[in-house]
């Protein structure tokens, strides 16, 4: 497997080891409901720190972790602040805060990365997942110690979000609407939680014949193998209506399956011939009391599926009067992924809290 190397990797490979535990302090002057740390947690202090302190309740207990961290533009101006005990290390990071200026802004961003990441990956349970947004600043670095740190096996998708609906003219750049979503699961006991179907997936699917066994799609009996290539899938099919048998030649495509799977479709009346049965060539019925009740997510979420950063600003606005904070998600881009990585039962982390 490929490694990452960046500036200080060594002095943070095991700085999560030397990160004291420290007890969470109930403020039940800041809390609603009981003060107590069995419920709903809002963790006020340094994320590599709290994700210390609730190793003790919740390793490997964590079955969702969604982060927005700091995409590190260059006009963020975040801080590097953790206590690293190397005097190297110390001299280097006293430049704060991190910004387009620092030439080692990306080598302090994984540095500052890592530990958490590795502490991340201990709350988690067994079926756990971890999605984090980025853009295209580090999302590729982010790939990389995602693959060092949970295994390139893990790696389960990168989901391009369409954060913006129009383009921007006061740039001569190309204009980025997207941004990253990228998935990762701790062990293949995840799986990803399938959504309803919708009408418009119903909807290619058809009775015109009237089948007692209802709506139906057809799919292609052709292979996009030849004769020549699958000569096991060369044999002769026959119309029931007209008689007419048809053999692929050698260079045309040959049927989809076998003979004895051929018969079987046959037997069960599967075969759609066209509309006056005439058609030299069948088509397969694929019922849709056959298909699976749910659906897949795919890899680009619109913004009309999840959400923009407009909708984000407006939703924050209605809370707090203001937009409050500049690279807001918006609460259907969380919902989305709580849809398809989550239950009501599951425990839930944000540790960068943007969108807690």
């Amino acid at each position: 497997m490929s490694e990452i190397i960046f500036k200080g990797k060594e002095y943070v490979y095991n700085h999560h080891l030397t990160v004291p535990y420290r007890p969470l302090q109930i403020d039940a002057a800041k809390g609603i409901g009981p003060a107590d740390l069995d419920s709903n947690l809002v963790i006020h202090g340094d994320n590599l720190h709290a994700l210390k302190s609730l190793l003790p309740r919740y390793a490997g207990s964590v079955d969702l972790v969604f982060i927005d961290p700091p995409y590190n533009t260059g006009n963020e101006e975040w801080c590097y602040n953790d206590n690293v005990n190397s005097p190297i290390m110390k001299e280097w990071l006293t430049t704060n805060p991190v910004d387009s200026e620092d030439m080692l802004r990306h080598d302090k961003w994984l540095c500052m990365m890592w530990p958490r990441l590795v502490l991340l990956r201990e709350l988690m349970s067994e079926k756990g997942s971890i999605w984090m947004t980025l853009d295209d600043n580090e999302a590729h670095r982010a790939r990389l110690i995602f693959d060092e740190i949970f295994g390139e096996e893990n790696f389960v998708a990168q989901i391009e979000w369409q954060k913006r609906y129009t383009r921007s003219n006061n740039t001569n750049n190309i204009t980025s609407v997207i941004d990253h979503l990228i998935v990762y699961r701790k062990t293949d006991y995840f799986d990803v939680n399938l959504t309803d179907r919708d009408d418009e997936a119903n909807a290619r699917y058809s009775n015109p014949d009237e089948d007692p066994r209802g709506p139906w799609k057809s799919i292609p009996f052709t292979n996009p193998a030849s004769a020549e290539q699958r000569p096991n899938l060369a044999y002769t099919i026959r119309n029931p209506k007209t008689g007419e048998e048809t053999t692929p030649k050698l260079k045309e495509k040959a049927w989809r399956n076998e003979l004895t799977t051929y018969q079987k479709y046959l037997a069960e009346n599967r075969f759609w011939w066209g509309v006056d049965g005439t058609s030299k060539i069948p088509s397969i019925k694929r019922f849709l009391s056959e298909v699976k009740q749910g659906m897949a997510p795919i890899n680009f979420w619109s913004h009309e599926f999840a959400g923009n950063t407009d909708d984000a600003s407006l939703e924050l606005r209605k809370i707090f009067g203001d937009k409050v904070f500049d690279t807001p998600k918006p609460i259907s881009l969380v919902e989305r992924v709580l849809e398809h990585a989550a239950d009501e039962n599951s425990v839930v982390l944000d540790s960068f809290a943007g969108s807690g």
